[in-house]
């Protein structure tokens, strides 16, 4: 890389000046409705709706000053990329507190959080979670393939792919996946895109425990999420569908009981 001239710096910093303001307004404001909504015995939930909002515009900001540092400077600026990789999770521990971080558990268990955000119509649940699952993705490919961050990233899909589905009010959602009801391509884009972001859960779980960790507890992750993509082709009586999950299930946790023995096994010799 070449030396940056005093001009392009200067070019630089005055560009960036904008989002940087932009951004720290949008914290001050944040700072101020978090500790309001901490201070509600109930009724936070829109509130919190409201800050996991707030968090991608602020992702959003730190994802254009590292886009200006590759352009105007020829380098990327991983402390912005880091910045907006912190708040897409800040989003989604804003979005566990309204919806829990559920993964594989029935429906009944989340829906008294769901009636607190009855309101919250469900053409603005997708918004937010395909601007959620946009923003993530846009760090993560910012970040690139070798990134130090690249297995975090499973985890953050994975959290984002729970509460993509908690936002699901399964229990107005069969009469709502009809053509004629309002929001119902939002609606099933939102169901489609929960049921994709399961599947994808499942298998980069499966992936990291291949390739990384060796860690017993991401393969049961993995088997969550598909548990938790079971269920949900259960719930809409996909009979088919989840029949076809159910037998990868039983390959996954038949693989997985393997490896904990074998694994067992070379502990004990070892000792």
């Amino acid at each position: 890389m070449g030396k940056i001239s005093s001009e392009a710096r200067q070019q630089y910093f005055d560009r960036i000046k904008t989002y940087k303001h932009a951004a720290e307004a949008i914290m001050q404001r944040e700072a101020s409705l978090a500790k309001i909504a901490k201070m509600e015995a109930g009724g936070a939930g829109y509130k919190y709706l409201t800050l996991a909002n707030e968090r991608l515009n602020i992702a959003s900001y730190m994802l254009l000053q590292n886009e200006l540092s590759i352009s105007l400077l020829g380098v990327k600026n991983e402390a912005f990329l880091n910045d907006a990789r912190k708040s897409c999770y800040q989003s989604v521990i804003y979005l566990e507190e309204v919806v829990t971080d559920y993964i594989d558990a029935p429906f009944t268990d989340y829906s008294d959080y769901l009636e607190q955000i009855q309101g919250f119509v469900d053409t603005k649940r997708y918004e937010l979670v395909r601007k959620l699952g946009f923003t993530i993705q846009t760090v993560e490919d910012a970040f690139g393939d070798n990134s130090k961050w690249k297995w975090s990233f499973v985890e953050l899909e994975g959290r984002f792919s729970a509460v993509a589905k908690n936002l699901i009010d399964f229990k107005t959602l069969i009469a709502g996946l009809d053509p004629r009801v309002d929001g119902y391509v939002e609606r099933l884009a939102h169901l489609n895109l929960a049921k994709r972001m399961l599947m994808q859960s499942a298998n980069r779980y499966r992936e990291k425990y291949e390739l990384s960790t060796l860690r017993i507890d991401d393969f049961k992750r993995a088997i969550d999420f598909l548990s938790a993509l079971r269920r949900v082709h259960v719930v809409l009586g996909e009979v088919d569908r989840a029949e076809d999950v159910k037998k990868q299930l039983e390959v996954w946790k038949t693989k997985m009981d393997t490896d904990e023995q074998r694994a067992h096994k070379t502990k004990k010799s070892a000792q």
